[in-house]
């Protein structure tokens, strides 16, 4: 099992479904980005609008706002960052920023930006959702029709941005998770169930974001973002043992000891 990246999630929000409001004071969102590099995330990720599907539109200035006291520093430290935003506006204020990472969750549909994409160095994380614009929302959806979304799109966006001068190296895809897909939790393990079909049709990169997701509350039982921890990282080592190259996180610490001691007892042998 080839070991994934792990990207630690930093939420510079009032209303993020996990831990909304705990990181929005600069310091906090410091502390906590410090606290996961340390704890061994390999890139760290600043968002600063929530997606989910109670959350508040946030402004590009407001955004902007809360992301530039942060990253500062965090590139000082040299720590590799990412932003997660699908505005344009903060899509350019993170390259004109350096950051290594980008992720859209509608997948960079803005051509507008093309330019400066392809002139910028940051991988981008090209994200299927099956909403085409905005936050999540809740469809009923089956993993048929989810998949053939999946594919489409990424058939689609692949080549459009290859065509604008961004280099494929570049690329990781993203299929989604949870209310990105559908309400229904069968269609989030479908999809995971099925990595290596994506990863065989595009063979590009691809990064896995299940961290404390509502699907796996309804497998567990469990209510509460806080209780998911251990539904969580059964669902992370699931997708690194079936080709995901990134993990997103809010425990990179647990996820980096778990995949420590898998790879320890897949390559242990007797003496």
């Amino acid at each position: 099992m080839a070991r994934p990246l792990i990207v630690g999630i930093v939420n510079i929000t009032e209303d993020s479904f996990s831990d909304g409001g705990r990181f929005l004071d600069r310091e906090a969102a410091i502390a906590q980005a410090r606290r996961l590099a340390a704890g061994g995330a390999d890139i760290v990720e600043l968002g600063a609008a929530a997606s989910n599907v109670a959350a508040k539109p946030v402004a590009a200035e407001e955004e902007i706002r809360r992301l530039a006291p942060v990253i500062a520093p965090l590139r000082t430290d040299g720590t590799a960052i990412s932003i997660d935003s699908y505005n344009p506006e903060v899509q350019r204020f993170a390259v004109e920023r350096g950051v290594d990472y980008l992720n859209d969750i509608h997948g960079f549909p803005d051509v507008a930006i093309y330019p400066e994409l392809a002139a910028a160095r940051s991988r981008l994380v090209v994200m299927h959702a099956v909403q085409s614009e905005g936050r999540a929302q809740r469809l009923d959806l089956g993993a048929e029709e989810v998949w053939r979304r999946i594919e489409d799109f990424f058939a689609e966006r692949v080549p459009r941005l290859e065509q604008a001068g961004i280099a494929r190296e570049r690329l990781i895809l993203d299929p989604g998770m949870g209310f990105f897909l559908s309400s229904r939790p069968e269609v989030s393990l479908a999809v995971l169930a099925g990595l290596d079909r994506l990863k065989r049709r595009f063979g590009l990169p691809v990064m896995v974001s299940v961290s404390r997701k509502s699907f796996l509350g309804a497998i567990a039982g469990r209510q509460q973002p806080d209780e998911l921890g251990a539904a969580t990282l059964a669902a992370e080592l699931y997708a690194a043992a079936h080709g995901a190259d990134l993990i997103r996180t809010h425990d990179p610490a647990a996820l980096g000891d778990a995949l420590a001691v898998t790879e320890a007892l897949i390559g242990y042998r007797e003496p």
